[in-house]
């Protein structure tokens, strides 16, 4: 019997999210997709989960939207492909914005599609040196969907994006590393080792005080100067509210470590 096509387990504070259709280089069934949207919702709402871990099984991490698993389309009505996508593969990539907690994308092979903008939606990309990322729509004649023509400018500036999604040439993990699209390039054998040591740093750390960055963070390339400013002094007088924060600042007078349980 196969296995679930999502495995997730959570080891301390740290969640972990596998795909695992290691067959078809997990590429998403809307069943997936709308588990692992619900995972990503629970993680923000729990405290006892203060990071995430979203990798793949086998060869690749995620090779997009499963076209194979939905079938021959029908009739299409006007308005049928927009609300698919808004109901979609753009409700997976908010997720990922939206969640929380800090969520690291561990990419263990092929993210093509929808699978690359899963990654690049996430807060820190570790890739495996094998991990390769393409912008495959071109290749079918298609418009880039899931966030991508929102992600990658904002990653990579829109030149290096019309080239990447242009061409829908296969990136290097060590390109995507030059481009700025992948924070660190490590051996195969020590993807999931390193993306558990950042996991459970973040883990660690002040969560609601990364919550808030993540948001400021996101939002800041959509807003002018002085809505950035304000979004700052706002979120700066919520988490001053947190435990957190009044330990780190009771820590630096008492010269000792803080102490953070992520509230």
């Amino acid at each position: 019997m196969p296995g679930p096509e999502v495995v997730h387990t959570r080891g301390g504070h740290v969640l972990s999210v596998t795909l695992n259709r290691p067959e078809s280089l997990n590429a998403l069934t809307a069943g997936q997709r709308e588990e692992v949207i619900g995972l990503l919702s629970e993680a923000s709402a729990s405290a006892e989960v203060r990071a995430v871990v979203l990798t793949g099984t086998g060869r690749g991490f995620c090779a997009g939207a499963d076209l194979r698993a939905a079938g021959a389309p029908g009739e299409r009505l006007p308005g049928d492909v927009a609300r698919t996508l808004r109901t979609g593969a753009q409700r997976l990539i908010a997720a990922v914005l939206d969640c929380e907690k800090p969520v690291i994308a561990a990419v263990n092979g092929t993210a093509a599609g929808l699978g690359a903008h899963l990654a690049f939606a996430c807060d820190l990309v570790l890739a495996a040196e094998s991990a390769r990322f393409i912008e495959v729509f071109v290749r079918r004649g298609l418009v880039p969907d899931g966030g991508g023509a929102y992600l990658l400018p904002r990653l990579v500036g829109p030149q290096r994006a019309k080239e990447l999604m242009f061409f829908g040439d296969a990136l290097t993990a060590a390109d995507a590393e030059r481009l700025g699209l992948v924070n660190r390039v490590v051996r195969e054998e020590e993807l999931e080792k390193t993306a558990r040591a950042w996991a459970e740093r973040l883990a660690s750390g002040p969560t609601r005080a990364l919550a808030l960055t993540k948001q400021l963070v996101n939002a800041s390339l959509d807003t002018d100067r002085a809505t950035a400013f304000a979004a700052e002094a706002a979120a700066q007088e919520i988490n001053m509210t947190t435990a957190d924060a009044r330990d780190g600042l009771r820590s630096f007078v008492e010269r000792r470590s803080p102490q953070y349980r992520g509230h």
